[in-house]
């Protein structure tokens, strides 16, 4: 398995990737640029999407609509728009403090609620939350707040049983899991799936020590959760029952976010971060910022579309 570059035109921090597969193409955002990309992956163009007033703000993450157009998360809330690059309707605000947390990773369950995490961006309030939209009709629009306590949510994913639900706080180098029930969306006995060392004291890019911490995550047909390590220049996958079956070097020290696509979902694509890296290792890894992707012996678990 090799990495192939899907772009070149680094973002400052890749996120959100997801397949479309009436589409055939690749979306992802950048949120520090406060953009939306989709790319043809068959001939490389990009098409970039700007948020522009009074919507100006960063797209921690996006989803397709079942209806046709997107879902996004915004700094503030939740928001509709019904065509690439169509006016954004308002579904619902975040409860946070605009101001020092923002809307990070999220994705649509198997029923399509959209799930949405949040970051504290100082790293010291422990205030990011876990919460689901449900747009489905009849209505009325429902917000459930599924986790919190954390500083930096990510690593959303659902088992292919729809029985697991993931989800990691980065900061604290830690993946939890908890039963879930689909119908009831009620999530219970959380537990730890996975818990890193931490970054130690002095660590700097190319020293031994530090693999990195969790960020973005997508489970494939048989259940394994495939997780970016953020800093760590590698993507892991992990069986269902916690084992790791595979390290992968990937050509960034700060990949984000993997994702299945292609006709089969056995082309795994993935984004990364070059935002606030040195300009050594930027030269060192021009690939940083890009989406680059590999074939995997495994298919993957298609994007989940939003119901509205």
């Amino acid at each position: 398995m090799s990495w192939q570059a899907v772009t070149t035109a680094p973002n400052q921090l890749g996120e959100s990737p997801f397949w479309h597969p009436h589409e055939q193409m690749l979306y992802w955002v950048d949120i520090a640029e406060k953009t939306v990309l989709r790319c043809n992956v068959f001939t490389g163009m990009v098409d970039r999407w700007r948020m522009a007033p009074p919507h100006d703000l960063e797209p921690g993450c996006i989803a397709p609509a079942l209806g046709g157009g997107l879902v996004m998360a915004l700094r503030d809330g939740v928001y509709r728009a019904r065509e690439w690059g169509a006016a954004l309707r308002c579904l619902a605000k975040f409860a946070h403090d605009n101001a020092t947390t923002r809307a990070n990773d999220g994705k649509c369950d198997a029923l399509g609620r959209f799930w949405v995490g949040s970051v504290d961006e100082a790293k010291v309030k422990a205030c990011a939350e876990l919460v689901s939209l449900d747009c489905r009709p009849p209505g009325p629009i429902t917000v459930l707040r599924q986790a919190g306590g954390a500083l930096t949510g990510n690593g959303l994913a659902w088992s292919p049983d729809q029985r697991t639900v993931y989800w990691s706080d980065t900061s604290r180098h830690v993946i939890y899991a908890w039963d879930w029930d689909a119908d009831s969306n009620r999530m219970r006995k959380q537990r730890e799936f996975q818990r890193f060392e931490p970054k130690p004291a002095g660590w700097q890019p190319g020293m031994a020590g530090y693999g990195g911490r969790p960020d973005g995550a997508a489970v494939d047909v048989l259940g394994n959760y495939w997780v970016a390590m953020y800093e760590g220049a590698r993507l892991l996958q992990f069986a269902p029952t916690g084992e790791l079956r595979v390290d992968i070097a990937t050509p960034m020290q700060c990949p984000t976010m993997p994702c299945f696509g292609g006709d089969d979902f056995q082309t795994l694509y993935l984004t990364s971060a070059s935002k606030g890296r040195s300009a050594d290792e930027l030269l060192a890894q021009p690939l940083s910022g890009c989406v680059v992707s590999m074939r995997v012996p495994v298919p993957g678990l298609p994007v989940n579309y939003f119901r509205d």
